[in-house]
């Protein structure tokens, strides 16, 4: 498993990294046998999210530190050093780039662009 983060440098260039998960088997839900699971991390809050077909924002920086999980359609984003990932069904992306330039959304689906956010502050 994997997710795609994007990050502010100290000038505040925004930058993609592709992290991968590591998963352990460990007791989960006992007394069900033993899971592959990730370690915890924390969090704050949790919300759905809607983007209507067409939506195009300008450039920001994320205001907190968050995962989204796209549940249905497709965006396209555009870290501020130019490089570009696409996010769709199944895809998770966390967001650290708080300060500087930020990055740029669009749908590009002709579906609305749906997602879960996690809040981690």
């Amino acid at each position: 498993m994997h997710y795609v983060k994007l990050y502010a440098d100290a000038a505040g260039e925004s930058h993609w990294s592709d992290i991968d998960i590591t998963l352990a088997p460990r007791s989960f839900a006992p007394p069900a046998q033993d899971i592959e699971v990730s370690d915890p991390e924390p969090a704050r809050r949790m919300m759905f999210l809607r983007l209507r077909a067409g939506w195009n924002e300008p450039i920001h920086p994320t205001p907190v530190r968050q995962k989204l999980i796209c549940l249905a359609g497709s965006i396209k984003v555009t870290a501020s050093d130019g490089q570009t990932r696409d996010i769709a069904k199944g895809d998770v992306w966390h967001m650290e780039d708080k300060h500087g330039q930020g990055h740029h959304t669009m749908v590009t689906s002709e579906i609305d662009f749906e997602a879960v956010i996690i809040q981690h502050e």
